[in-house]
């Protein structure tokens, strides 16, 4: 069984984000990787039920996704509503997708309060970024899932290389 990768949808052209744009990582090994059928597309908030667009939103307080998870932080929108649950609601039906596909890799977009891996807003809505992990991200790394940003993806090809030839499991 080939290596499955979970892979944001704004990543593959779709117009999901928060301001109904799409972020198309133009690479010739995601266009190997769809032909080969390991790409698993996601929008965490999405499946949680969010529109597009919508409201910009951040972990405040200069939290990660660990700290939503573990019940000490907070996601808010910019209008100032609380949307915590609908980001944990996501990032649980990411999770449920990576199982059912038996995806060990994950190719997300970086700075997303869901998808970041490396970087993620700051809470300030300023345009700051921080070091830490957005809630999917987390979640996902939690269950053994390697998250990598947009910018590493030479990094998981590399990493794919090295699991050629290992038993995937289902």
């Amino acid at each position: 069984m080939v290596a499955r990768i979970l892979i944001s949808a704004c990543l593959l052209g779709h117009p999901v984000r928060y301001d109904g744009a799409a972020k198309p990582l133009i690479h010739p090994a995601i266009d190997q990787w769809r032909r080969e059928g390991r790409l698993v597309s996601i929008c965490p908030e999405l499946m949680a039920g969010f529109a597009v667009p919508r409201p910009p939103a951040e972990i405040a307080e200069g939290r990660s996704g660990e700290a939503v998870l573990a019940g000490h932080g907070r996601v808010v929108q910019a209008n100032g509503t609380d949307v915590t649950e609908l980001y944990v609601a996501g990032a649980q039906a990411a999770l449920a997708l990576a199982r059912e596909h038996a995806c060990r890799f994950a190719l997300l977009i970086d700075g997303s309060p869901s998808c970041g891996s490396r970087l993620i807003h700051d809470g300030t809505f300023s345009g700051r970024k921080q070091g830490g992990a957005g809630v999917t991200t987390a979640l996902l790394r939690r269950h053994g899932v390697e998250v990598f940003a947009n910018t590493e993806i030479e990094v998981l090809r590399n990493r794919l290389s090295q699991t050629s030839g290992q038993r995937i499991p289902s």
